[in-house]
């Protein structure tokens, strides 16, 4: 199959990794894959293998350039799926395959946000909207801008290789200090960091010996969620024993570093970071979001706490703290599901199930 992957974003989180190694992927099965990204992008580094006379240059500004380049390059090239990643893009991947009269057109969405009702004419065209979780499905279900029958669930898939080097570190911690506790995810309200650092504090006055870390980026024009949790750090009293460490490329290596993996979201679509900690072998504590309940069954792969309350996240993390045996069985256990249900192999054969299902359409239609 011919397939375009069209992403604008110019920061690269969970949706970038999750179009990269996608792509690797059908690449290494054959496919020939094509790439509309933003030159020079954190995503347009990570995918070498999609040789120059592949790519489609985005303009971070011009959009009528965009169109009109897009669904010529869809022509020349006789792309068969386009594929669009982020919410910015679902308009120009409609319109390019309209104006360039071929292809199908595919859309992955990876939040809670409802599509505004205003998209419905635009994206009648839609072949299938991938949902990364059920809880997304729900969500664009009850939207009513896409047609139900379109929507397919693909949960989002890692490479758990990438993570055995983790496990045997994580895996073999003694309950000698120092211990970590950490999170994984982009520095924003929604993220629940501060729900984390207040979780932090009431462990840090009950025992010493444990330290607590956030590795994240702040994506905000300003940094000012950054700046406000390193105030509440202070606030706290927290100086010694909590660190904002920034984004970090080699997340295999800093997972192995904690003892067990923590996720506060306030809300989460799917939990990239914590199928990642479960891959590691960590134990994970993550609070009731909707990502979470659907990868995390409480108490034999992982703990679920409520939401935006530090208490029970802190009563949570202290009991696992003070029990190496469970910290080690629920490491077991989330590394066994994440082998079992979020594997690379599994998200890219899915994935491809739904652009064969989406040509063959046209074909009987034919």
């Amino acid at each position: 199959m011919k397939i375009l992957q069209v992403c604008s974003v110019i920061t690269f989180g969970g949706g970038e990794r999750h179009l990269a190694d996608l792509s690797r992927a059908l690449v290494q099965r054959g496919h020939e894959v094509y790439a509309a990204i933003v030159p020079g992008s954190p995503l347009s580094a990570e995918l070498p293998f999609v040789p120059e006379e592949h790519r489609f240059a985005l303009s971070a500004r011009n959009y009528l350039k965009n169109l009109i380049g897009l669904a010529r390059f869809v022509r020349a090239h006789e792309i068969e799926i386009v594929h669009a990643h982020a919410a910015r893009d679902y308009h120009l991947a409609a319109l390019a395959v309209r104006l360039a009269s071929r292809g199908r057109l595919v859309l992955t969405r990876h939040t809670l946000f409802p599509l505004r009702r205003i998209n419905k004419p635009l994206l009648s065209g839609v072949a299938r909207v991938i949902a990364v979780s059920e809880a997304v499905a729900e969500s664009l279900r009850q939207n009513g801008v896409v047609e139900p029958a379109k929507i397919t669930v693909v949960h989002n898939g890692i490479d758990v290789d990438r993570f055995n080097g983790a496990v045997t570190v994580a895996g073999t911690r003694d309950g000698h200090f120092p211990m970590v506790v950490g999170t994984v995810g982009h520095l924003a309200p929604i993220k629940g960091h501060d729900v984390f650092l207040r979780a932090a504090a009431l462990t840090s006055a009950r025992r010493r010996g444990v330290r607590f870390v956030i590795i994240g980026e702040d994506k905000s024009a300003e940094m000012g969620h950054r700046r406000s949790l390193e105030s509440l750090v202070a606030e706290l009293g927290l100086g010694d024993v909590a660190a904002i460490t920034g984004w970090r490329d080699d997340i295999p290596a800093a997972l192995s570093s904690l003892t067990m993996f923590v996720s506060a979201a306030r809300a989460e679509p799917f939990g990239l970071a914590i199928v990642e900690a479960m891959a590691a072998g960590l134990p994970v504590v993550a609070t009731a979001s909707e990502g979470a309940t659907e990868i995390i069954e409480d108490g034999v792969s992982g703990k679920l706490v409520p939401a935006d309350n530090p208490e029970a996240l802190a009563q949570a993390i202290d009991a696992l703290l003070d029990d190496l045996d469970e910290r080690l069985r629920l490491g077991r256990n989330a590394l066994r599901a994440a082998r079992e249900r979020y594997s690379l192999e599994r998200m890219v054969s899915d994935t491809e199930q739904v652009y064969r299902e989406v040509l063959n359409h046209d074909a009987v239609e034919q």
